[in-house]
């Protein structure tokens, strides 16, 4: 292994991230950080889980005491909102037709749902993921996405990824359905596996994305004959020492260190913020600037919820330790 002075970044990228979220859920009004590139481009949470369409998927899709949670339900709620990966667009389908379940829930009034905002110009898909269209016969995206969404219901995927030994078991199963590549299927199994539906842990399995192979380019100049994944999993299992090397406290997820699929999402951001930070370092991509300037949101985060078999202690009272910004903790003025 061969590191670059972007990894060091890496590091302290993640502690200010981190801190950042810590001072949000502190209440604090803001500036949140002091590193203008943090404050200018929109890059998510160190934890994926604690992302804001993380935490809708959570709290709202998948653990509302007033939905049925047998396999089926849990696996139709998680990719029917994960394949648009749109809060908005989940709420639209709930205020036309209610409660959404599989059991009680016309999928031909979905698609006329989803017809209906895009007659009025409205979004349907998150710009977080590309979300490639299989070809099931339809003339729209979201029409092929839902007929998809049915064949896995009809193939008793639920049943079959309930029962899966591995969280490897169940991204080889999602793979084998048209349209979702590695990167999806790794990430739709994260999502289902957040949900009472599995019960795996995080530690076991990543796939490395388009984002993170960039960020690993630009973090190692050689990772030797080691594959990303494992790349992945060596820096994930430094991450103590590497904090402590940078020189930055890196304040975990209420005791929750952070998992490979963690990690990987930080070299998807490493590879955004070195574009600004670091941009004598090419790595693969050869994009030059970052596209998604942050909108300051002061709305109050709400009550941070995670997968109960996780057992973390959100503790609210230890917010208020966090709400100093003082710009230079983690070191990442450039």
């Amino acid at each position: 292994m061969d590191p670059t002075s972007v990894f060091d970044t890496y590091w302290r990228f993640a502690a200010e991230r981190q801190a950042i979220y810590f001072r949000r859920l502190a209440g604090h009004p803001g500036p949140w950080t002091s590193d203008h590139i943090l404050a200018s481009y929109r890059f998510t949470n160190a934890y994926r889980a604690a992302d804001r369409v993380s935490q809708f998927l959570i709290r709202e899709v998948q653990y509302r005491d007033d939905r049925p949670t047998s396999p089926r339900e849990l696996f139709f709620r998680t990719l029917l909102f994960k394949l648009f990966n749109r809060i908005e667009t989940w709420k639209a389908i709930e205020r036309s037709l209610g409660p959404i379940s599989y059991d009680n829930t016309d999928l031909d009034a979905i698609v006329e749902v989803l017809d209906g905002l895009m007659a009025r110009g409205e979004r349907l898909y998150s710009a977080a993921y590309i979300m490639p269209a299989p070809a099931l016969g339809h003339a729209r995206k979201h029409a092929n996405h839902l007929a998809l969404l049915v064949r896995m219901m009809d193939d008793k995927i639920p049943d079959r990824l309930h029962q899966a030994r591995s969280l490897r078991a169940v991204y080889d199963t999602l793979l084998r359905y048209p349209g979702l590549g590695p990167f999806l299927a790794f990430q739709y199994a994260i999502d289902l596996n957040y949900s009472n539906l599995l019960d795996h842990e995080e530690k076991s399995f990543v796939i490395a994305g388009p984002g993170a192979l960039d960020g690993i380019a630009k973090c190692f100049a050689s990772t030797g004959r080691l594959s990303p994944e494992e790349v992945i999993f060596w820096v994930c299992e430094q991450q103590d020492a590497a904090f402590a090397k940078a020189g930055v406290t890196f304040r975990t997820l209420f005791g929750r260190r952070l998992q490979p699929i963690d990690c990987q999402n930080l070299f998807c951001e490493i590879s955004k913020y070195a574009r600004v930070a670091h941009p004598d370092v090419p790595g693969l991509s050869g994009r030059l600037r970052i596209k998604q300037v942050y909108r300051k949101n002061t709305n109050p985060l709400p009550h941070p919820m995670f997968p109960p078999r996780w057992k973390v202690k959100v503790d609210t009272t230890a917010f208020e330790k966090y709400t100093a910004v003082t710009g230079h903790e983690a070191g990442l003025l450039v």
